[in-house]
């Protein structure tokens, strides 16, 4: 298999890069099991967890989060 580097992927059309990188990312949900978490990563997961539970009223709800980051576009 051919190597390819950055400044390859970079005379790839959009369309193409955004392929690759969609590629790439199903090729790593498929071993995410294999990733291990850090003891911070855990305990970071843990306290948003419990500041949830808290208070799960507080936050915004992923469809407005959606469109404040396609707004500003």
């Amino acid at each position: 298999m051919k190597m390819i580097t950055v400044t390859d992927t970079l005379d790839l059309s959009i369309p193409e890069r955004i392929q690759l990188v969609e590629d790439i990312w199903d090729t790593i949900a498929v071993e995410a099991d294999s990733v291990e978490l850090t003891e911070e990563e855990k305990k970071i997961i843990d306290e948003r967890l419990e500041a949830y539970h808290q208070n799960p009223d507080l936050g915004s709800p992923w469809e407005d989060v959606f469109r404040r980051i396609v707004s500003k576009k």
